[in-house]
């Protein structure tokens, strides 16, 4: 079951540079994201059309986006990530799309610079490096400053894989690196943050419960360790302060969380 609602807020001083620009489908699937939903629409002025997929919002994260003329919103219920994002890019009507998360920051440069590359483009998809933001504190370290990741591609030729989480934009061509970076604030609250990481250890284990690996204490013990050492030491986390440490922590838990799930779907425990 779902819900469409059309809606484009067109400005008016960029329509001359949207006349050479293939017609673009930006796409997003939204859970609860009515503080940033407003900014994060008015920074899509290049797209021709929205396409929000929502898993059942319970604060006006709808009724904000449904009031932008450019957009369709559809209601999906949450079953994995890649599923949820197939879905949405089932719905673009163009074959250019860019798939930006609401808590991403759609500078004017990148902007511009996603306008003028599909002008002429030369590959079929397009990484942008994100900059991770914890806290109200950029993170330069903690193996976080290489995140790249595709936003911009043509549909015909990527699709997201099975992956229940983590999941990867898999493109069947020749891709290419924007020269902007993308500013990334997942952090909305501590619960919030630990909320995902304890949803993302959930969809993990599901994923090794299908492949039949069973959890040891190896699993238990070693593996949260060599987490937080490898983020925290290994890859300099400890230069991004204590919230290099705070996220070291949560990461380690999280792989610890991962098992004791996965320990808990072989004995039927909820």
């Amino acid at each position: 079951m779902f819900i469409t609602v059309k809606l484009v807020l067109l400005h008016p001083n960029e329509t001359n540079r949207l006349e050479n620009l293939p017609k673009i489908s930006a796409v997003a699937i939204t859970l609860n994201e009515a503080s940033g939903m407003q900014s994060y629409l008015d920074s899509l002025w290049f797209a021709n059309e929205i396409i929000i997929v929502d898993s059942q919002s319970i604060d006006d994260t709808v009724a904000i986006a449904s009031k932008n003329k450019k957009v369709t919103v559809f209601q999906r219920e949450f079953d994995n990530f890649s599923a949820q994002k197939n879905f949405a890019i089932s719905k673009a009507n163009n074959d250019w799309v860019v798939f930006f998360d609401p808590d991403e920051e759609i500078t004017k440069p990148l902007a511009n610079e996603i306008v003028e590359t599909l002008k002429n483009p030369k590959a079929i998809a397009y990484y942008v490096n994100r900059e991770f933001h914890f806290m109200g504190k950029r993170i330069k370290y903690s193996g976080l400053q290489n995140d790249n990741v595709i936003r911009v591609f043509n549909k015909n030729y990527c699709n997201y894989n099975d992956n229940l989480v983590h999941e990867t934009l898999e493109a069947k061509g020749e891709t290419a690196h924007l020269k902007n970076r993308l500013p990334h604030y997942t952090y909305k609250s501590f619960d919030n943050y630990t909320g995902k990481m304890h949803q993302y250890s959930a969809l993990q284990a599901k994923m090794l419960y299908a492949k039949k690996k069973k959890p040891t204490l190896y699993h238990f013990l070693f593996r949260p360790w060599y987490r937080f050492v490898n983020q925290f030491f290994f890859r300099l986390g400890i230069l991004d302060g204590k919230e290099g440490f705070i996220l070291a922590y949560v990461s380690a838990f999280s792989v610890f969380k991962r098992y004791v799930n996965l320990w808990l779907l072989y004995r039927n425990i909820d």
